[in-house]
């Protein structure tokens, strides 16, 4: 159960896809995490052009590299989020963006999903990476009291939103592996078992395991691997620091930039935080979780171009895997 290890492209999307393929070539890495902005992959040329997409798949055979999951975390964030502001409009296209009329915005976020399965398959890829959105992430702080009514109408949206999406994942064979994260609608433990049973458990839809994002909410990163195994359907190693220490920090930030000495935590490259990872990668083979590795490289008070061949060397060198035999099966006399 040889597993690679990849990087996810979003953090360097400011370079050209060549560029990144060579770098991460040099570095050792054995394939990419694409992420579908930047040049490094348009998901409606890649379905509608086999042209670019081969060009693509090119790019990586030339620097020996090769693609398990591509990541669309921007568009399918604005999929459900209520409410759609000056922050999406950062992050989308204008093809998405449009008039920025809300609804419309959702709408052709989902179409974007949609046609993000098509591309995949396109790629030979089965796994999406990605963001869901959430219309009830606003009511998180509970105050003013927020009845059980709307929460359940939040997730109702989701599943109005995305069983749609769904549905053509399903028919071109790919899997939505979502991101359990703050500002979506499963961000944590509960809310990501009130999010399955929204759908009714689909296939298609299952888990990206960031631990980084469940160290400074107190979530047991080792045991949710356990409790979600049929649900893991890839893997992103972030880690994250805690600051707790000196009575002021606290762990919702502050409205404090990254790498502030005043924040509660910090994202840091894997390794140098507190995430239990040779606890995970024993639960990872105890779940056998076989498919890749992917090193998402954020750390604010480290070069990047240092942080992600150190976290490639780290990545090698914990993620070991199971052993072919018991090492008790020594002892047996075979007779």
């Amino acid at each position: 159960m040889i597993r690679p290890i990849t990087l996810f492209t979003g953090q360097w999307a400011d370079l050209p896809f060549e560029e990144m393929c060579r770098l991460a070539s040099e570095w050792g890495y054995d394939g990419l995490e694409i992420a579908c902005w930047g040049d490094h992959l348009d998901v409606w040329r890649v379905a509608e052009d086999d042209s670019y997409a081969r060009d693509k798949l090119d790019t990586l055979e030339k620097y020996n590299l090769r693609v398990w999951a591509i990541s669309n975390h921007l568009k399918g964030q604005a999929v459900c989020d209520d409410p759609i502001d000056e922050r999406h409009r950062n992050i989308l296209p204008d093809r998405i963006w449009g008039d920025g009329d809300p609804e419309g915005v959702r709408v052709r976020a989902a179409e974007e999903m949609k046609t993000t399965a098509v591309a995949a398959a396109r790629l030979g890829v089965d796994t999406v990476v990605g963001f869901t959105g959430s219309a009830i992430w606003k009511y998180v702080a509970m105050f003013p009291p927020v009845s059980a009514d709307m929460i359940e109408a939040g997730y109702r949206d989701f599943a109005d939103r995305w069983n749609p999406i769904l549905d053509v994942f399903d028919a071109e064979g790919v899997r939505f592996a979502h991101e359990v994260h703050p500002s979506e609608i499963a961000y944590d433990y509960w809310s990501t078992v009130a999010t399955l049973e929204a759908i009714g458990h689909r296939p298609a839809f299952g888990l990206n395991w960031d631990p980084s994002h469940m160290v400074w909410q107190n979530i047991d990163p080792v045991s949710f691997l356990w409790d979600f195994r049929d649900r893991i359907y890839h893997v992103d190693c972030k880690d994250t620091k805690m600051q707790t220490g000196n009575g002021r920090n606290g762990r919702l930030g502050s409205h404090l930039p990254w790498a502030d000495p005043r924040r509660g935590w910090d994202f840091v490259s894997m390794g140098h935080g507190d995430v239990p990872w040779e606890q995970a990668f024993r639960m990872l083979n105890a779940i056998r979780y076989d498919g890749p590795i992917s090193v998402e490289w954020e750390d604010a008070g480290m070069d990047r171009l240092v942080g992600a061949p150190e976290a490639l060397e780290f990545a090698r060198r914990i993620a070991f895997d199971s052993p072919e035999a018991a090492f008790d099966s020594a002892f047996s006399t075979g007779g």
